[in-house]
């Protein structure tokens, strides 16, 4: 062989090698944590899980950042969250519970303050546990976030709620029986008008978990809202929940849409398991992937749109909401490829970061996303098939 050509042939395996470095390696080193996430790891699930209990330690004045619905919206979520992913870890590892359950307990109590529904008062006009409001018909359905998140503390804490407390729970919760009750679409608004899938899968849920917690299960008015998410909420081409509807006659406001059925998805998994999985299996239909690598398109086909609030920045189509969300689903009904996928994105645009990692007190976090993103990937990556009947 001549100089020239075994020069040729060292470019070419030179070239070779760097481009099988750069396809294989960035999805190897993105999914190196994907199985543990995937199924359980103590070690992974700790270090998260000591990110939130340092936040909730260091944020005891918490209010919503702002005046804005979007601020106090996601104070409220960020809590709710960090109950409900240390209610799960409760669960799946009970030795936990003497130490997790406490502060599951203290982050649903603080999702349930009264400033932390401002935005909802706001855009009502009024407050949605004050008695007269509680026996009237309007939903108030974003409040079962809150709801949801001091059922599952029940569940896993043996201290009994401040009296007070208790009281506005247990009225909350009939409340949204006898809505739920009363709709014709197994919908009931969120803001005056507007009703989202999304938020009442909440509402289900909630009302799933106070059964549980006080063993009445309230079996009827799930199977109604069941039929209703069936019916009238899921767009039959896509198999996604129109993201807003009209509170009173089910027309869409918006278009079939994976951000809203991702966190549906998860939400439903607390009431009723059949109606995860027919979510689950439209979220899988709006998969791409590139090099291992996968993300969730936003809107239905034959439908379009730009990002906002629900949704996330939409890229190519792609939301990076739905991306995050579709891990809980994913991982709820034994998708085991297709969570490893999405978790090498959540990975390479997360930046995870360890704390004093292997001390009993080290952390894992995820850096861009601040709390609120820690304490959805919290909650997502823990979930599992332990709440809904």
């Amino acid at each position: 062989m001549t100089p020239s050509a075994s020069r040729a042939l060292q470019m070419i395996a030179g070239v070779a090698t760097a481009a099988l470095t750069l396809v294989v390696l960035p999805r190897v080193w993105c999914g190196r944590d994907a199985d543990g996430w995937y199924d359980g790891s103590p070690a992974l699930e700790r270090a998260l899980a000591m990110e939130l209990v340092g936040f909730e330690a260091e944020d005891t004045e918490t209010r919503a950042a702002g005046s804005s619905r979007y601020a106090g919206e996601w104070a409220l979520v960020t809590h709710q969250m960090v109950a409900l992913g240390l209610a799960q870890l409760c669960m799946s590892h009970p030795e936990w519970r003497a130490e997790f359950a406490p502060v599951a307990r203290t982050a649903a109590l603080r999702s349930f303050l009264p400033e932390m529904r401002d935005f909802g008062t706001e855009a009502w006009g009024e407050d949605a546990l004050s008695p007269e409001v509680l026996a009237g018909p309007h939903g108030h359905a974003y409040l079962a976030y809150s709801a949801l998140a001091i059922g599952m503390s029940l569940l896993v804490s043996d201290e009994p709620l401040p009296a007070d407390v208790q009281a506005d729970y247990d009225a909350l919760i009939a409340a949204y029986i006898r809505r739920l009750d009363a709709s014709g679409t197994g919908l009931i608004d969120t803001y005056p008008g507007e009703a989202y899938p999304t938020d009442v899968a909440a509402v289900a849920g909630s009302i799933a978990v106070h059964g549980r917690v006080t063993r009445t299960w309230h079996r009827a008015t799930l199977t109604r809202w069941a039929d209703g998410v069936r019916e009238s909420q899921i767009d039959p081409g896509s198999g996604l929940v129109f993201q807003r509807l009209d509170a009173r006659t089910g027309k869409a406001h918006d278009a079939p849409r994976a951000s809203g059925t991702g966190l549906a998805a998860y939400f439903a998994g607390f009431a009723d398991r059949s109606i995860s999985r027919d979510l689950t299996s439209g979220i899988l239909r709006q998969e791409r992937t590139f090099l291992g690598f996968g993300g969730i398109h936003e809107y239905a086909p034959g439908h379009d749109g730009p990002g906002d609030v629900d949704s996330g920045p939409v890229i190519l189509g792609v939301s990076v909401s739905a991306t995050g969300f579709a891990l809980a689903p994913f991982r709820a009904n034994g998708h085991r490829a297709q969570f490893m996928r999405i978790y090498r994105t959540t990975d390479l645009f997360g930046l995870p970061d360890t704390i004093g990692w292997g001390d009993p007190g080290g952390r894992f976090r995820f850096r861009t996303g601040g709390p609120i993103g820690n304490a959805l990937l919290f909650a997502f990556l823990t979930s599992g098939p332990e709440v809904a009947p």
